[in-house]
């Protein structure tokens, strides 16, 4: 997140939206679904943070705009490809942020409401009982080994695996 409590820090947000155009220009409504399916639904952007950043964009020459079926539809200029090249890095680690936070955006699922209570309970027995063990590397082991066989056991009832 932003120092601000925002998942986007200054800039980024920008450098976001002008990613996503490198990718495929789009139209303003286009670039906002796109960003949110980025997140997983975790972040929805607003027409209100959308807009302003495509017409600065513009303003500064890094995109531009030509009209197609009635929308306006931003497409990287020569200047933009240059800036999207030299932040490479950064907007990698963007996607990388958007990608983890995707994940825990499951978790706001009404379904994931009913497993997250045990789950939580189920870390909480394994934590006490690796206080009470005082770090014994059998008790480490074996808990992992419980932690894993669950997990296996978990994604052996995922419908996609059968």
């Amino acid at each position: 997140m932003g120092p601000t409590g925002r998942f986007f820090g200054p800039g980024e947000l920008r450098l976001a939206v002008l990613a996503l155009i490198a990718e495929q220009p789009g139209h303003g409504y286009d670039v906002m679904n796109r960003l949110a399916d980025r997140f997983n639904g975790t972040y929805e952007p607003s027409a209100g943070s959308i807009y302003p950043t495509l017409q600065l964009l513009e303003d500064e020459g890094l995109v531009r705009v030509e009209p197609a079926d009635g929308r306006k539809v931003h497409h990287l200029t020569g200047e933009g490809r240059r800036v999207v090249a030299e932040q490479a890095e950064e907007i990698e680690r963007l996607w990388s942020r958007a990608a983890s936070r995707g994940e825990w955006g499951l978790f706001r699922e009404p379904e994931a409401a009913e497993i997250i209570g045990p789950a939580l309970r189920l870390v909480k027995a394994a934590v006490k009982t690796l206080a009470h063990a005082h770090g014994d590397p059998r008790v480490v082991e074996r808990i992992q080994e419980v932690f894993v066989d669950a997990r296996h056991r978990i994604e052996q009832l995922d419908p996609r695996r059968r």
